[in-house]
C-alpha cells in the first residue's frame, strides 16, 4: 500500500514545455541537492532521526543578504509534507520565501543555504497560512547536528521548527528568530499551471508532482526513510 501511496504521490503534472519558469525549476533542484549534501555531510549532518520524525522540510538555497535595505535577508525556496496527517509519504511540493532583519547569518559570508525541519503537526498547520514569524507564531530553534544527537530530549528538540545552514563549507544550526515565513504565490501559480494557494497543495497533498519538483520530493522521501 504504501508503494502505491508514494507513486501516486510522484505523478507528474504534465505542462507544455517551457511552460515552467526555468528559476522555480533552478530553485527545486538545488534544493534537492542542498539536503542532500547536508544530510550527507560526515559526522556533522541533520541527524537522519530528525528527518524521519519531521511532518514537513523545507530548503532555502542560498539565502542571501538584502542589497537595500537594514539587516535584512532573503530567499526562497520549497517545502513538502507527509500526507494522511504525517503518516503518509511526503506529498505534492509548495514553494516558499523567507525574509527577516533579525537573525543574521551566523556562520559568515554573503548567502547560506537553509533546511527547516517541522516538527509537530502544528508546525505543518503554519506551512498553509499568509505568513508565519519564526520565534514568534511558531517556536523555532538552531537544530542539533552529528550523528547523536537525535538522542537529545532537551528544550531545543521540544521546538516546532529545527533550523540548520551551511555557508562557505561550514555546517551548524541557526536561529531563524524574526524571520517571516510565507507562500511564494507567483511561483505556486507557475509550478501548478494556476491560481493555487499553500494550503490546497498541503491540505491535499495528492495533487501530483510537477515534473520539476520531482527529484525535491524524492530526496525528501529517500532521506527522511534513511536511505
Amino acid at each position: 500500500m504504501r508503494s502505491l501511496i508514494v507513486a501516486g504521490a510522484l505523478l507528474a503534472i504534465s505542462l507544455p514545455a517551457g511552460a515552467i519558469d526555468e528559476k522555480i525549476a533552478d530553485r527545486l533542484w538545488e534544493s534537492a541537492k542542498v539536503l542532500d549534501e547536508l544530510v550527507k555531510a560526515p559526522d556533522a549532518g541533520i541527524p537522519k532521526e530528525l528527518l524521519k520524525r519531521a511532518e514537513c522540510v523545507a530548503v532555502i538555497p542560498a539565502l542571501k543578504k538584502a542589497a537595500i535595505g537594514f539587516g535584512g535577508q532573503y530567499g526562497r525556496g520549497a517545502a513538502t509534507c507527509k500526507m494522511d496527517q504525517g503518516k503518509g509519504a511526503f506529498g505534492s511540493p509548495v514553494m516558499i520565501a523567507i525574509r527577516g532583519g533579525s537573525f543574521g547569518l551566523q556562520l559568515g559570508g554573503q548567502s547560506a543555504d537553509i533546511v527547516m525541519l517541522f516538527m509537530t503537526p502544528d508546525s505543518m498547520k503554519h506551512l498553509m497560512r499568509d505568513k508565519v514569524t519564526l520565534g514568534g507564531d511558531a517556536s523555532a530553534a538552531a537544530g542539533p547536528k552529528g550523528r547523536a544527537a537525535s538522542a537529545e530530549t532537551n528544550a531545543t528538540l521540544r521546538a516546532e521548527i529545527l533550523t540548520y545552514a551551511r555557508s562557505r563549507g561550514l555546517f551548524a544550526g541557526i536561529s531563524l528568530k524574526g524571520a517571516v515565513l510565507s507562500p511564494d504565490k507567483d511561483a505556486n501559480k507557475d509550478l501548478y499551471g494556476r491560481e493555487i494557494e499553500a494550503k490546497e497543495v498541503l491540505e491535499k497533498g495528492n495533487l501530483g508532482v510537477p515534473e520539476p519538483g520531482r527529484k525535491f520530493v524524492e530526496t525528501v522521501s529517500r532521506t527522511a526513510s534513511g536511505n
